[in-house]
């Protein structure tokens, strides 16, 4: 069996007060010794426990789909795609979520400076690469260093309409960016917005899946982890039913 080496692309989730509302996650433990009792009004008398049972440990957790790494269903962006109905988060092809995997290296772009298809090009020049029909690709910007502050959502670059299109029309499906949203970050685009009195620049590259059905992954970590190509790249979303989004694991595997 070849040996592979694993990189997690996924952050953890848990509690962060520093966290915006929008992204805070609330998780509640409740210790073994909490579910005695529910044994018990069960019908199993304490003396009938197992020998040093204690009870079972349990978890609850609340928080938004797109809160925590995740993937973006064509829903999120729009309820049609093409003029057929945007497919959700559940109706996902499995077979997309797993392939091989490319780095592009935008992390010497500046915070708002949108990420333009000459940018992707010139990359792909220089480094002598190529984006491939069914290709999972990744976009490393530098901004999961900003995770777990308050700012995150305002810090980084983004993805520009004409470069999300490019990928598309290459037959990439699945793509995923380490920055807060696939846009460059939300305030920013409002206020760029307001000041060119422009009703095309807000939430330009998500809205590309109007027309053109893909679907991406946000809030990603450890890009700097991976070379720029020879890599697999698997999403598991949880399969939520009628979602815009998921949470999900992602992992990129290496050979050594």
């Amino acid at each position: 069996m070849r040996k592979r080496k694993i990189v997690d692309l996924s952050k953890a989730i848990r509690e962060n007060k520093r966290d915006p509302w929008f992204m805070r996650v609330k998780i509640k433990h409740k210790p073994h010794r909490r579910a005695r009792w529910l044994i018990w009004l069960l019908g199993l008398p304490f003396r009938l426990f197992p020998k040093n049972f204690e009870g079972w440990a349990d978890d609850y957790i609340s928080m938004g789909v797109h809160a925590v790494t995740h993937i973006d269903a064509p829903w999120h962006y729009s309820p049609t795609t093409g003029g057929q109905r945007a497919k959700t988060i559940d109706e996902i092809d499995l077979e997309d979520c797993m392939g091989p995997g490319l780095l592009i290296d935008m992390s010497h772009k500046a915070d708002f400076d949108p990420i333009t298809e000459e940018d992707i090009t010139a990359f792909l020049e220089r480094e002598n690469l190529a984006v491939e029909a069914g290709m999972i690709v990744l976009i490393r910007t530098g901004a999961d260093r900003y995770n777990g502050q308050p700012d995150f959502h305002k810090r980084g670059t983004g993805m520009s309409a004409k470069a999300t299109a490019y990928l598309i029309d290459r037959g990439v499906k699945v793509m995923g960016i380490d920055a807060w949203g696939w846009d460059t970050p939300l305030p920013e685009q409002i206020r760029q917005a307001k000041a060119a009195n422009d009703a095309t620049v807000f939430w330009e590259a998500h809205l590309v899946g109007q027309e053109k059905e893909y679907w991406h992954m946000e809030q990603l970590v450890n890009l700097g982890a991976l070379p720029y190509s020879g890599f697999e790249v698997a999403v598991f979303p949880l399969k939520i039913v009628g979602a815009s989004a998921a949470p999900a694991r992602v992992l990129a595997f290496l050979e050594e």
